[in-house]
């Protein structure tokens, strides 16, 4: 999947009829997990070049959508989708972006813990999106299941990124919580439809992510859980992410952040990537990028927006 290109004039008119005014039930109608968003049914979902996308780059953010997390999908689907998609376009960190979204939730009491959209580089995004279920659980045992999103994307997908070019897309997981230590193999086969021999512990499933993808986590530094017990959040994702976990202070500012996580990762100067946004924007991605690693060679050349 991946034809098309996003288009803010589409975007406009999408979310004029759809979102803007509307609140947050009547944004994301489904009542229900679709079975074409259940990974267990889903074979593989793919990213793949196209005339109109011929050095596609796969972005996946997975979501936490329990409790009171289903305000991120919410703000995705005001702005924050093309807040990303035309700010990848103009400062082209990378080339033709796909964006797959999923929404994560509790293996051990959600009935989806798991939904995924399709890759898609217009408003077919954004379409898929508001049919997420926002079941909004969460069993209340300090985590929630985010390694499904990484063995999903290490086990279900397929990118021609990584086939053609060896190219690692980009897989953020976005949240509040701890995360769950793995997934059992009684997960993997009911929320994922794999069977599995043991046991898979948190750090096993982000291994196996990082081999096609450049993998993030930001935390929600303000919100939620995270909001009152920010170390022990920070104490199940430093030893598994250390220079990836992130620590977001405001989450208006998230698409922005992954435009310039993105950024830098590609080579720009974690410095230049802040201070190209305007306002109180530049000081919340400065801190959300302490710490974070560049890639060796030139920077790319910033755009201020």
């Amino acid at each position: 999947m991946g034809n098309g290109r996003w288009d803010a004039a589409d975007w406009q008119s999408y979310s004029n009829s759809n979102v803007t005014g509307k609140s947050q039930a009547q944004v994301f109608t489904s009542r229900s997990m679709k079975p074409e968003f259940d990974p267990a049914k889903i074979a593989m979902r793919e990213s793949r070049d196209s005339a109109d996308n011929p050095a596609s780059t796969p972005i996946i953010l997975a979501s936490d959508v329990t409790g009171s997390m289903g305000m991120i999908a919410e703000k995705l689907m005001r702005d924050g989708l093309n807040t990303l998609a035309t700010g990848i376009y103009d400062r082209k960190p990378v080339t033709d972006p796909h964006i797959l979204i999923a929404a994560v939730g509790d293996a051990k009491t959600d009935r989806a813990p798991l939904q995924v959209t399709q890759f898609e580089a217009d408003i077919r995004v954004a379409k898929q999106a508001r049919e997420l279920w926002l079941e909004g659980n969460g069993g209340g045992n300090h985590g929630e299941s985010y390694c499904l999103a990484h063995l999903f994307a290490a086990l279900k997908t397929a990118t021609d990124a990584a086939g053609k070019r060896a190219r690692k897309g980009y897989l953020f997981t976005i949240g509040d919580e701890p995360v769950h230590d793995g997934v059992t193999r009684d997960e993997l086969a009911r929320v994922l439809g794999i069977r599995q021999e043991r046991d898979l512990t948190a750090r096993d499933c982000v291994e196996m992510a990082q081999r096609n993808w450049e993998v993030f986590h930001i935390v929600l530094a303000n919100e939620g859980y995270a909001r009152h017990s920010l170390d022990s959040v920070l104490r199940t994702w430093k030893p598994i992410l250390p220079e990836r976990t992130i620590l977001l202070e405001d989450v208006d500012a998230l698409a922005e952040t992954v435009i310039s996580l993105i950024q830098v990762t590609e080579g720009a100067l974690a410095a230049d990537v802040a201070a190209s946004w305007s306002g109180s924007t530049a000081l919340v991605v400065a801190n959300a990028l302490k710490g974070v690693p560049a890639k060796a060679g030139a920077a790319r050349g910033l755009r201020r927006l």
